[in-house]
This record gives structure tokens, C-alpha cells and sequence, in this order.
């Protein structure tokens, strides 16, 4: 895919089509753009996953202290 892109990006520079390379060097960016946002929102989510279940084994835990406590009173 990054070989084909190149090559088209070098045709439309040797065949003096500047505005056309101009949009293709753009939509190069956005594609990278995209990439990149869609890369932060996984690790986004993958964090959120994580915090998740800390909480849930901070709650059980909480939970056990708990019950242990009632039990001594």
C-alpha cells in the first residue's frame, strides 16, 4: 500500500500535475490523521478497561474488610 502510494505520488510530480499532488499529499495526511486518532481511542479504552476492573477488585476488597469487621463486632 505505501509502495503504491509513493509511486503515484512521484508519477504526479514528474507529470507536472502539482495541484493533484497537492490533494494526494493531503489525503496521505488524513489517512495518517486517522490512524493516529484511531490508535489514541483504542489506548483510551484500554485504559478505562483497566481502571475498571481495579475498581471492581477495590470494592471486593472493600467488601471483605467488611464482612471481616461485622464478624468481630
Amino acid at each position: 500500500m505505501i509502495i503504491l502510494l509513493r509511486r503515484m505520488g512521484q508519477r504526479l510530480l514528474t507529470e507536472n500535475k502539482f495541484i493533484r499532488y497537492l490533494l494526494y499529499a493531503i489525503g496521505e495526511i488524513l489517512l495518517v490523521v486517522i490512524g493516529i486518532l484511531i490508535a489514541v481511542q483504542i489506548n483510551v479504552w484500554h485504559e478505562n478497561r483497566i481502571l475498571k476492573i481495579n475498581e471492581t477488585n477495590i470494592l471486593s476488597q472493600l467488601n471483605l474488610d467488611l464482612k471481616e469487621n461485622k464478624m468481630k463486632l
